[in-house]
């Protein structure tokens, strides 16, 4: 079984509390046995596989069979094409030159749904962009990192596509199993 769930904010990508205030994964009442392939920080959204074959973990993370993952990352004021020039060469995060990625302006800006919590990242008060990158392999937190050694802190982080695999219009807070075609989209 394979299912899609799109992660909302302040939600950990896992089933048992951490200590923190956010909530877990068993409150969406997935079936049973089911567990987070790679993971989504609490203050990440979107796109969450949950699978209970333990093969696809290494089949979807592993680096060497290079599943693409889309974000949109909402940062402040408005990158520069050299910025996003920086970012698709690598940047250096902790002591490391990250991976290349793709990265643009999204325009037309991508129409999001409003966040319950974290009001500053719906605020029209000031300068905002929205662009698009793809990693074959992200570290935690490592697109926030990124957007910050180039000075445009990330606002929101929603990740979009795993393979070819979209989010689309599925809700926040919902999850549905993925049929034999979108689950094959998913490996590609």
């Amino acid at each position: 079984m394979l299912i899609a769930f799109h992660k909302p904010y302040g939600v950990i990508s896992q089933f048992t509390p951490d200590g923190s205030p956010n909530r877990t994964l068993a409150e969406f009442k997935f079936p049973k046995d089911v567990y987070p392939i790679g993971r989504l920080d609490a203050d990440s959204e979107g796109l969450l596989l949950l699978s209970d074959e333990p093969a696809l973990n290494e089949k979807l993370l592993h680096p060497r069979h290079g599943h693409t993952r889309v974000y949109w990352v909402q940062v402040e004021n408005i990158p520069s094409p050299e910025s996003l020039r920086q970012l698709a060469k690598g940047v250096l995060v902790q002591g490391r030159k990250t991976l290349p990625c793709k990265a643009r302006l999204l325009e037309p800006q991508p129409e999001v749904a409003l966040r319950a919590r974290r009001p500053f990242a719906n605020a029209k008060t000031f300068p905002q962009s929205g662009w698009a990158s793809n990693w074959s392999k992200a570290k935690n937190r490592q697109v926030r990192r990124m957007t910050a050694v180039i000075g445009h802190p990330t606002l929101r982080l929603l990740r979009v596509r795993i393979g070819e695999f979209e989010l689309g219009n599925l809700p926040a807070g919902i999850w549905r199993e993925l049929f034999s075609a979108e689950r094959a989209s998913v490996m590609k």
